[in-house]
């Protein structure tokens, strides 16, 4: 049975970064997030609100630990941009399966190509991914501008590959998985319904879900593109923006 709630909303699919903590380095607000934690745990007790999971271009590892602190225990999460679910309830991976051997091998060929062009100056690849590359700079402009010379040389290669740039991280991921690829197949798995379910996020990688959701919320820190998406644009930042959210979702 699908997870029904009293109210107008039985899910709120929520990203990571910019959303529950900051795309930095910077501390995450335990604060809030206990607070988000609470709302879970009364939504999975009482089904009078709706439960809170997550969809994030972070690797799934970083994803599980922050569905666990919020207290999700029902909903499937999504980690590195759609190319995985972990279900808290039998603790359980899964890969999308459009995802093949060949599709893992173009990765593997660009990250090395990535690696040859761009480690000498600095550039990281955010360790924890498998589908998919996040290459970060300290340097954010820096970062910024070498986004297009990617894209060419991935078009010249032909390799099927999406170039984001994230506030602080360039995303390279599969053109055919997405954010929006993974909430089908969460609802396809768990029965939730688009309109009885909401969004939030900060940036256009986020449109993926405004696409998949019946409402759409924004904190107050997003980018003025994705603003122009949203139902409700909160005057709060990050975490707290997510709790003024989900209070305007209970009216």
């Amino acid at each position: 049975m699908p997870f029904r709630t009293t109210g107008k909303y039985d899910l709120v699919i929520c990203d990571i970064d910019g959303c529950l903590s900051p795309e930095s380095h910077a501390p995450i607000n335990i604060a809030g997030l206990s607070r988000i934690a609470e709302h879970n745990r009364l939504a999975i007790q009482n089904r009078d609100r709706p439960v809170v999971t997550l969809c994030s271009g972070r690797p799934i590892g970083f994803v599980e630990c922050l569905c666990r602190l919020i207290q999700n225990t029902q909903v499937p999460c999504i980690g590195e941009n759609g190319v995985w679910l972990w279900r808290p309830t039998d603790n359980s991976f899964e890969c999308d399966p459009a995802i093949t051997d060949e599709h893992l091998e173009t990765v593997h060929e660009a990250r090395k190509l990535l690696r040859s062009l761009f480690h000498a100056s600095g550039v990281i690849q955010q360790p924890g991914k498998s589908a998919s590359v996040a290459l970060y700079h300290p340097d954010t402009d820096y970062l910024r501008s070498i986004v297009p010379t990617i894209a060419e040389e991935f078009q010249k290669r032909n390799w099927p590959i999406r170039v984001l740039m994230t506030w602080l991280y360039i995303n390279c991921d599969l053109q055919h998985v997405n954010k929006a690829t993974a909430i089908d197949r969460l609802m396809t798995q768990t029965g939730f319904q688009r309109e009885r379910t909401a969004g939030i996020g900060d940036t256009m990688g986020d449109r993926f879900i405004a696409e998949r959701v019946s409402w759409f919320g924004c904190p107050a820190n997003s980018e003025a593109e994705i603003k122009e998406a949203a139902t409700y644009v909160s005057t709060h930042n990050e975490v707290e923006g997510v709790l003024d959210i989900l209070d305007q979702l209970a009216h």
